[in-house]
C-alpha cells in the first residue's frame, strides 16, 4: 500500500482527497502546513522515508510549496504532484522546475486526480526497476549494489540475508516453501544451509526489516514464508 502525504491547508478539501485516495486502496495522511509536513516526513515511527508520493498546495500558511518541494527533492527521491489554484503558465512552469511530476489546478475532478496519482506512481516504480531499485514500505533496496535502506538509514545485511531478501522480493505475495528457500541459498561451491540455520536467517532478516508499521515476512505455519511487501 503506497503512502501518500497531502499538504493542504483547506481541511475540507484535504479530507476529501484523503477519503478518495483511501477508497482507491492507498494510505493517505494530511498536513495543514509545512511545519506539520516536515514533522510527518521525519516521523521516527516509520513513515518518514516511506512516503511514496506528496500532494502539495502552493500557497501554504507558513511557506511556499514550490520552494519546499525544490528543497525536498534535493534530499529525497519522492514524486510530487502540485494541487493548486495557481493556473498561470508561469506558475505551471515554476512547478515543473521545482521537480513536479504532475501539476493539477483547482477546481479538479477527484477521480481524475486518483488516476493521475496512479500514473505518477507507476512511472516512478518503472524508473526504479530500470535502475535495479525497489521501494516497498519503509525500505529501499538496490539489487545492483546489494544495499538496503530502512527509513533512509542503511541496514547491514549478510550476503545470505540479502539472497533471501532478493528471493522474497522476486516473489511478492507467493508462499515460498522452506525447500525453495534452501535451494535459493545454495551457491556454486555447494555450500549448504540446513533448515535450522534457515530459520535463524529468516528470524534475523525479519528483525532487521520489520518495524511498527510493516512486518514484510509472514510465516505460513507448516508451509513456509510469504513476502507481504507493503
Amino acid at each position: 500500500m503506497e503512502l501518500i502525504l497531502i499538504i493542504e491547508d483547506d481541511d475540507i478539501l484535504a479530507r476529501g482527497v484523503k477519503f478518495n485516495l483511501e477508497l482507491a486502496g492507498f494510505f493517505a495522511d494530511t498536513a495543514s502546513d509545512l511545519k506539520e509536513a516536515k514533522r510527518k516526513l521525519d516521523d521516527v515511527r516509520g513513515t518518514g522515508s516511506g512516503w511514496q508520493l506528496l500532494i502539495i498546495d502552493v500557497n501554504l500558511p507558513d511557506g511556499d510549496g514550490f520552494a519546499f518541494a525544490g528543497s525536498l527533492r534535493k534530499e529525497r527521491d519522492i514524486p510530487v504532484i502540485f494541487l493548486t489554484a495557481r493556473d498561470l503558465d508561469e506558475d505551471v512552469m515554476r512547478g515543473f522546475e521545482a521537480g513536479a511530476d504532475d501539476y493539477i489546478t483547482k477546481p479538479f475532478n477527484v477521480q481524475i486526480l486518483v488516476q493521475r496519482v496512479r500514473a505518477v506512481l507507476n512511472r516512478y516504480r518503472a524508473g526504479n526497476e530500470k535502475k535495479g531499485r525497489l521501494k516497498t514500505g519503509n525500505l529501499e533496496i538496490d539489487f545492483k549494489s546489494w544495499q538496503v535502506w530502512k527509513r533512509g538509514e542503511e541496514l547491514t545485511l549478510t550476503p545470505t540475508e540479502f539472497k533471501l531478501l532478493k528471493k522474497f522480493c522476486d516473489n511478492p505475495g507467493i508462499v515460498l516453501t522452506r525447500t525453495v528457500l534452501l535451494e535459493a541459498l545454495w551457491d556454486k561451491d555447494g555450500n549448504y544451509v540446513d533448515e535450522h540455520t534457515l530459520t535463524i536467517f529468516i528470524s534475523r532478516l525479519r528483525s532487521k526489516l520489520a518495524d511498527g508499521v510493516h512486518t514484510y515476512i509472514r510465516t505460513i505455519y507448516g508451509t513456509g514464508y510469504q513476502w507481504t511487501g507493503e
